[in-house]
């Protein structure tokens, strides 16, 4: 019998630390032999003119066609990293395209205005800097108002990667629910 299919669906605001999270659950749940795929949502539509503006469903049909491979490789378990990942409506529309009835865990990363203004003032060394602050302020207080009660809250600031991501291992149950392969 075929173990059940898992996401972990990682949402948050800008600068939050959705990639560094995931980059270390990844590394961690590699460590204890915990077979995974990590996704980064944002690359699965990352184009010019931007195709859900359009009315495209572009990240969806990508995010179907890699699960698809993974699954056929055996792959059970699924990080996605994406900064709307955790509202509703964009959770069914992941576990539709992925095809097989996921049991899901959802995240909300959070952390406060000024934690995110220092990371991306790191990260963005451009001319966007302004542009993804504004957004990203404009997103926390969405995130807050409309991610669903159920999905944890997880805070970032002033701790380290590998205590994030040991929280939200945690909360999955993945390194507990099967034998590791």
């Amino acid at each position: 019998m075929t173990a059940q299919t898992r996401a972990l669906f990682i949402g948050g605001r800008a600068g939050v630390g959705k990639s560094r999270a995931g980059y270390e659950i990844h590394a961690q749940l590699s460590a204890a032999r915990v077979r995974h795929c990590l996704i980064e949502g944002d690359n699965l539509d990352l184009a010019w003119p931007v195709p859900h503006e359009s009315g495209l469903r572009l990240a969806e049909q990508n995010l179907a066609a890699m699960w698809a491979n993974y699954r056929a490789l055996g792959y059970r378990r699924m990080i996605y990293t994406n900064t709307a990942s955790v509202f509703e409506k964009v959770i069914n529309e992941l576990t539709t395209a992925m095809g097989d009835g996921p049991h899901v865990t959802a995240v909300l990363l959070t952390c406060s205005d000024a934690t995110a203004r220092q990371r991306l003032a790191q990260r963005e060394t451009g001319s966007e800097l302004d542009w993804h602050i504004e957004r990203s302020d404009l997103m926390a207080r969405r995130l807050d108002r409309r991610a669903p009660a159920w999905v944890s809250r997880v805070p970032t600031d002033s701790r380290p990667v590998t205590d994030i991501a040991a929280e939200i291992i945690a909360l999955t149950g993945w390194t507990n629910d099967q034998p590791a392969t």
